[in-house]
């Protein structure tokens, strides 16, 4: 099930508008599926500015290690710390508690640039 409210990208990046030009971002279902069992994941800093399409992370699974890539461009204002002790989250709840950071972006317009979820499915061969 691909949520309707999000935005994704094609690296399978979901991202959750909030208040204030914040949004939150994590990792897709189809993605955390993809991977197998997360046993670490790596977050960008609070307060670093990222460019769309930097990597800004990685996710170990115990099948591989893969990089989290940033589908926007703006500061990092926080920080999933739950993940640190459980990255677990990431697999079992991907758009919930398993988020990944959050970032206040420097052009709102960009989020226009997102798939939306029927456009993603198409991606992912669910359509």
């Amino acid at each position: 099930m691909i949520p309707e409210d999000l935005r994704y990208s094609t690296d399978h990046e979901w991202v959750r508008t909030g208040a204030e030009g914040v949004v939150r971002i994590g990792i897709t279902d189809y993605a955390q599926g993809a991977l197998g069992d997360i046993v670490f994941v790596q977050l960008p800093g609070i307060g670093e500015t990222i460019e769309s399409g930097d990597s800004v992370g990685e996710v170990e699974s115990t099948k591989s290690v893969s990089e989290i890539f940033s589908p926007l461009t703006g500061t990092v204002t926080a920080v999933n710390e739950a993940l640190e002790s459980a990255p677990e989250l990431v697999n079992s709840d991907p758009y919930g508690d398993g988020w990944m950071f959050e970032l206040e972006l420097a052009d709102q317009g960009a989020l226009d640039e997102l798939l939306d979820a029927d456009a993603y499915a198409d991606t992912i061969g669910e359509a």
